[in-house]
């Protein structure tokens, strides 16, 4: 005890203690609060190096006094001092848990800066690529830009020439015709001037062959007109028709009526149509077939023909011939002081593509459809305001088109329940007289020809 005693006394720990607390005395006032904290920091450790030598000769003196020795001094001044040290201790756990906790948000509040600054230099490389890539997307597109200005002028460059070709074409097959009947014409001539016409007629020289400088072309380019004008028929459903349907409807309030006029108004402009090609092509034979010759048949020459000058077709007669039919058919009506030529749009597409479709081999055409029929699944869709239990067809919306009886494109069907009878209880003949409108289209109308104006009038039909 003695030496431990003598080391604390020579360490001078208590007048270190006291000079530390007379300087932090005098400092107190003008130290920063750091200062002040750290200058109690020193004095707490200094205080804490007496207080465990003082623990440790407490310690030895008890065990030179014996077993019980100085157990009534340790019960009346240790322990209450011990008491009151231990509620200090939990006030500094206290102060040092608050230290913990403002330790931890100082470095979360590090820690969430530095991820916002991370944050901020990702939003700015971001922010960078962004902008090159704009760059780099304004570039490609005033590339395309020029690429398609490039484009729009070689399809207007190659559409000029194959105008040109097809204008050069046609001078051609004008020539051969004109040809034709000039030989014909000389050998009629020279006939009449012959002293032995009897043993002449027989014996006039053959016309000039007619060349043909793209034999089948026809052919060749079925499969392309073909989906052309398939496609074709589905817009016209799906936008003449409606556009017509809208218009009626200012004029016929029955949307039954309106939708089975459209329908007469399809199949006959078909029937017009084909009656119009087999027309044209009677009479471009006859013509061809006077010069013909070469390695392709006299059909394919005809038919190259005809594909060739399809803008011959008089359409505005087939148009006539149309709403003449639709104002003696006794399944549709229609206001008096109005004419079917309200429609003459929808009609003069149709046909087009009639007149158009009988060129391809095999030609398609529309299906043959009566009120009354059994409703097939494979020709028709239902229209939405039909009778899904409904086995018969009330009426027709739309033609299918066929080809050679295998359905292409599927048309529209009413199926109703009783609606038949009804519509039959009602319907009655009528026959209307042709409107000046119709009669002036009429007087305009013209036969079709294959010849250019400026050929013979003996040629034209």
């Amino acid at each position: 005890m003695a030496d431990s005693l003598r080391r604390l006394v020579g360490a001078e720990s208590g007048r270190v203690l006291q000079e530390k607390l007379e300087s932090w005395y005098r400092d107190y006032e003008i130290n920063s609060c750091d200062q002040n904290l750290n200058r109690c920091c020193e004095i707490i450790e200094l205080n804490s190096e007496i207080q465990g030598q003082l623990f440790t000769i407490l310690n030895e003196t008890s065990q030179e006094g014996g077993h019980y020795a100085g157990v009534e001094t340790i019960k009346t001044r240790l322990l209450p001092w011990l008491g009151t040290c231990f509620s200090c201790a939990t006030s500094g756990r206290l102060f040092e848990t608050n230290l913990s906790l403002a330790r931890d948000s100082i470095e979360k509040e590090r820690q969430l800066r530095e991820l916002a600054s991370n944050q901020t230099l990702q939003l700015q490389e971001l922010q960078e690529e962004l902008t090159s890539t704009r760059l780099q997307l304004d570039h490609v597109q005033q590339d395309l830009k020029t690429s398609c200005a490039r484009e729009k002028d070689a399809l207007r460059k190659l559409d000029r020439l194959n105008d040109y070709e097809q204008q050069i074409q046609i001078l051609r097959d004008e020539i051969s015709i004109l040809d034709a009947q000039k030989s014909v014409l000389q050998s009629r001539f020279a006939r009449s001037r012959s002293p032995f016409p009897r043993h002449s007629e027989n014996k006039s020289p053959s016309p000039l062959p007619l060349r043909s400088c793209s034999p089948g072309r026809a052919r060749r380019t079925n499969a392309s007109r073909r989906a052309c004008l398939v496609a074709r028929f589905g817009d016209i459903y799906a936008q003449e028709r409606l556009d017509a349907e809208t218009l009626l409807r200012t004029y016929v309030s029955d949307m039954e009526m309106v939708q089975r006029i459209i329908y007469i108004a399809a199949v006959e402009s078909f029937h017009a149509a084909k009656m119009a090609y087999r027309q044209f092509k009677i009479r471009v034979r006859e013509t061809l077939s006077l010069g013909h010759s070469g390695p392709e048949s006299l059909e394919d020459t005809v038919l190259d023909y005809v594909v060739r000058h399809e803008d011959l077709y008089d359409v505005q007669a087939s148009v006539n011939e149309v709403i003449r039919s639709m104002n003696i058919s006794p399944k549709i009506s229609f206001p008096p002081e109005i004419d079917f030529i309200v429609i003459s749009t929808l009609i003069r597409e149709l046909c087009r593509v009639a007149f158009s479709m009988q060129t391809l081999i095999p030609p398609l055409d529309i299906a043959f459809g009566t009120d009354g029929e059994l409703f097939s699944e494979t020709k028709y869709h239902r229209s939405s305001d039909s009778d899904f239990t409904a086995a018969l067809v009330a009426y027709h919306v739309w033609p299918a088109l066929m080809e050679n009886d295998v359905v292409i494109m599927k048309g529209e069907a009413v199926t109703k329940r009783g609606a038949l009878w009804s519509h039959r209880s009602r319907s009655r003949s009528r026959s209307r007289s042709t409107s000046p409108l119709l009669s002036h289209h009429l007087s305009r109308s013209r036969s079709p020809s294959p010849l250019r104006s400026g050929s013979p009038s003996k040629w034209a039909y």
